[in-house]
């Protein structure tokens, strides 16, 4: 093996995971409020907790009245297949997928409910052609693909006059982008990404025209009680207001609580996203001037701020096959977390062998900056062995 220096210095938290993702700066599990572990979730103060929580959120994203917000099992899988199953069918419907996650819906949506889907996909790195869409469909895509670092670039592709309902997975993108939220009937997230929370659970937000689709359309198929959000044939808005479907863990509310309050400290939204934006600068900036390693996604308007994607420069492979490839990959991670440099930075299993760095705001950029060498030094000691 040549012998390859190693760095002088390492990142303080070598947290780079896409999720769950680092916990914010100063977190640590002594900081958690206790009095309402133990409590159910239904008392007084185990429900106010959680409706704490929810307002706090809603307070942040600025969401406007006419949309509610709610906790709902099964992290963000469960919060889409919520709405999937639950208003998904009264109309046809298109499937947009450029990663795995994507790839997911579409499968449950095609294979499992059977229903008349156009599914518009694209390559790892490429978005379809948002001007394409049909929006006499319900339409259903995630706002920042996670496994493949490629987002969309803003609402301005979804009619105001749309037919169909816009369902957004916003799982790795929302507490990072402004999300237009007149544009949005659905959106889903959960704590364990941009907030740096615990999974488990998830965030669902509707807006008017999903609560109208609730309420005037009963799908051909029977629904297990964790997806049913009417009752008698309305809203059952409880879910709204801190009665959850489930028993919730009300040690992660408080895990939740503490990343919430951490992001009105710094200054809400526009903080979050000012962080996020300045870590993957910081990380674009190692890139441009490092031969060997090059974005996935291919235009820079559609990149992610957040889990942003990397792949190999074909000369810095050559000759390698992809099995090969995703050995060097797997050589460089451990190689990383062996000297506590860097945990979690291979690429998604599905995606095209690469590495995966997670910029979110609960990332210190002088950590993305310190980070760089390290990969460098990975890099040429994984291809040399």
């Amino acid at each position: 093996m040549t012998d390859v220096p190693k760095p002088g210095s390492k990142p303080v938290r070598p947290y780079f995971s896409s999720g769950p993702c680092a916990k914010p700066p100063g977190w640590h599990a002594d900081g958690l409020a206790s009095a309402s572990l133990g409590r159910s979730h239904r008392s007084k103060l185990g429900k106010s907790r959680i409706v704490h929580a929810m307002d706090m959120t809603r307070h942040i994203l600025k969401l406007p009245e006419t949309h509610r917000l709610g906790i709902v099992p099964a992290s963000d899988t469960g919060a889409v297949e919520m709405c999937l199953w639950s208003m998904l069918g009264a109309r046809p419907a298109t499937m947009m997928a450029w990663e795995s996650f994507g790839e997911g819906w579409v499968t449950d949506v095609v294979k499992q409910l059977k229903i008349d889907a156009r599914v518009m996909k694209a390559d790892y790195g490429q978005l379809p052609d948002l001007n394409a869409v049909d929006w006499s469909t319900d339409v259903v895509f995630t706002w920042n693909g996670t496994t493949s670092g490629v987002r969309v670039p803003n609402g301005d592709w979804i009619p105001d006059d749309r037919q169909g309902l816009a369902i957004c997975d916003a799982t790795s993108g929302i507490f990072a982008a402004d999300l237009p939220w007149d544009k949005l009937d659905v959106v889903t997230f959960s704590w364990q990404k941009v907030l740096g929370g615990e999974g488990a659970h998830g965030v669902l937000i509707l807006g008017p025209r999903a609560v109208e689709r609730l309420e005037s359309y009963t799908p051909a198929w029977p629904l297990p009680k964790i997806f049913r959000m009417t009752k008698g044939g309305k809203l059952n808005d409880t879910i709204f207001k801190g009665d959850t479907i489930n028993t919730p863990s009300l040690l992660a509310v408080e895990d939740c609580i503490w990343s919430l309050e951490w992001a009105l400290g710094l200054g809400g939204l526009s903080a979050l996203i000012g962080r996020a934006d300045a870590n993957s600068a910081a990380l674009d900036a190692w890139v441009q001037k490092t031969d060997w390693i090059d974005h996935l996604a291919a235009d820079p308007a559609t990149r992610s701020n957040t889990s942003v994607c990397l792949k190999f420069a074909d000369h810095a492979v050559e000759g390698l096959d992809d099995a090969a490839k995703l050995a060097l990959v797997k050589k460089m991670a451990a190689l990383l977390e062996a000297e506590d440099a860097a945990y979690d930075v291979a690429g998604y299993r599905d995606a095209p062998p690469g590495l995966r760095i997670w910029c979110g705001a609960t990332v210190d950029t002088a950590d993305i900056k310190a980070l760089g060498p390290w990969l460098d030094w990975a890099f040429q000691t994984a291809k040399a062995a």
